[in-house]
């Protein structure tokens, strides 16, 4: 056993009114590399966030032995130097801030051609990330954009980054911090098959170079090159173990015979009022450009209305913005031949016609949403396409919120504000928010990102049976081919924004 570079003693957290932690303990030691595994809501991300030194614990506390280490080198007054400097922590939200620095991004404004010049590129970001470590362990820019295949989008403005390109450009810029201790939180979420083959070897490349890498992830996704693994559940660490010594628990089956079918098909009624339509889709050539950057080559492609599709591709094969263009949140749909709901564009429709009838959830609507209403009031504003309830909370209609997330087993959170609850609850609060109007059309563009292994199964059962009890039509996104609902019959398939699998089954 190597010499302590962190210490937790009887740690208590509180988040709002919520007990995380009571009485955790736990150390790292050099040459340990830790994998945090655990349902959702088990504390994962806050026990990195806690190391991060993110969330202040209520009770306990927290020992930095290598930064005490590090202040008898250097010898230095400088009160800047905290422990923060060398720890980086690549969370599941980014924090990315526009060129002037006077707000965050918004949803809609990587199709904005005007709003999006209101972005750094991949290099001016990198270029202003700064190493306090005095420990060189070789990250410079030119190697992290080489390591982590960002070389060819080093001009390219942050916010048209893919979800998967975003997760690797913030690892490399926690790399080029150079720090002692890397904290990773479900770092595989958003990156395709060939990246999450190869991500067993980004990390052993890190732990090599002398970095400490603690990461939370599925069970089922644990790289080889980590030493060590603590199950979380209930407030605590219930285990620790070597790597070797791991056996993940697989979900146990059975578990669509736990959908409440009545339920469904009560809540799903008011679909016999809505209208039919011919073609829900219908898509002839459509061509989408930045610049000299093509990202939609000659796309066709027409869905009926009740057809299921997968909608595949790698990461930065132009599907986020083929949605768009669906999903009437890109101003380039207009300039294309595009049909929604047997209607052409740009023929006095508004972009609200077009979402009354869309259900729609993303990484990128999770990244964009506030965080500031209550899960209840969120799931309600689905009623009406806004981010968030901006009047008065109608009692019905809350009521039928409420229903959707006993379906999806998140109801204990109704009260709570969103950005209080943990991430996996916070997706499930959108996905509710996309189901509660009963729309024609739902677009699920990696659905079960951060779901714990129960979630999965349980989210896809309901699919299948919002499928099997109405003609809804279905377009789904995943990086995981077990994740696709038994629903999902047919598949457009994306490869540098051209199709080359339409319409078959995989």
């Amino acid at each position: 056993m190597g010499k302590p570079l962190l210490s937790i003693e009887q740690a208590d957290l509180k988040l709002a009114d919520t007990v995380v932690f009571n009485d955790l303990n736990f150390t790292i030691n050099t040459g340990e590399n830790w994998a945090f595994v655990g349902e959702s809501g088990s504390g994962k991300s806050s026990l990195l966030k806690v190391i991060a030194g993110k969330f202040h614990l209520s009770a306990g506390n927290i020992r930095y032995f290598f930064y005490e280490e590090f202040l008898e080198r250097i010898a230095t007054d400088d009160t800047s130097l905290t422990f923060h400097r060398l720890i980086s922590l690549v969370e599941s939200r980014h924090h990315f801030r526009n060129l002037s620095n006077t707000g965050d991004f918004y949803y809609q404004q990587r199709y904005n051609s005007s709003d999006s010049d209101d972005a750094l590129t991949v290099l001016e970001y990198l270029a202003g990330v700064r190493s306090f470590s005095d420990h060189d362990f070789g990250w410079t820019m030119t190697k992290v954009l080489a390591f982590l295949k960002l070389d060819h989008l080093k001009d390219k403005q942050l916010i048209k980054l893919s979800n998967g390109e975003t997760k690797r450009l913030l690892i490399a810029a926690a790399l080029i911090k150079n720090p002692v201790i890397l904290l990773l939180d479900n770092p595989l979420a958003g990156l395709d098959v060939e990246t999450r083959a190869g991500f067993g070897n980004i990390i052993q490349t890190i732990i090599a170079s002398g970095i400490t890498v603690v990461l939370a992830t599925s069970p089922t996704e644990i790289p080889d090159s980590m030493s060590h693994i603590a199950v979380l559940k209930n407030g605590g660490i219930e285990q620790q173990m070597l790597r070797s010594a791991f056996k993940p628990n697989m979900v146990k089956p059975g578990v669509a015979d736990q959908i409440d079918k009545n339920e469904l098909a009560d809540l799903l009624g008011s679909r016999r009022l809505r209208p039919s339509f011919t073609l829900v889709i219908s898509m002839d050539k459509i061509n989408v450009s930045y610049g000299e950057k093509q990202v939609l080559k000659n796309v066709s492609w027409q869905i009926k209305q009740g057809e299921r599709w997968a909608l595949l591709g790698a990461n930065g094969a132009g599907k986020s913005t083929l949605l768009s263009l669906i999903n009437a949140d890109n101003p380039q749909a207009y300039a294309n031949d595009i049909i929604l709901f047997d209607r052409k564009r740009g023929t006095g429709e508004s972009i609200w016609d077009i979402k009354s009838e869309t259900g729609f959830i993303s990484p990128e609507l999770y990244q964009y949403f506030p965080t500031d209403n209550s899960c209840l009031q969120v799931i309600e504003s689905g009623f009406y396409d806004t981010m968030g309830l901006f009047r008065q909370s109608d009692p019905k209609k809350a009521a039928i919120a409420l229903r959707w997330m006993k379906a999806l087993e998140v109801d204990q959170y109704a009260r709570k504000l969103l950005r209080n609850i943990p991430a996996s609850a916070q997706r499930l609060c959108l996905l509710a928010r996309a189901l509660i109007k009963n729309p024609t059309l739902l677009i699920f563009d990696e659905p079960c990102q951060g779901l714990d292994t129960h979630q999965v199964a349980h989210f896809k059962a309901i699919v299948d049976a919002i499928c099997e009890m109405s003609n809804v039509t279905l377009i789904y996104v995943t990086h995981y081919q077990h994740e696709l609902p038994d629903s999902v019959t047919r598949v457009l398939r994306l490869e540098q924004g051209e199709v080359v699998t339409a319409d078959a089954t995989d």
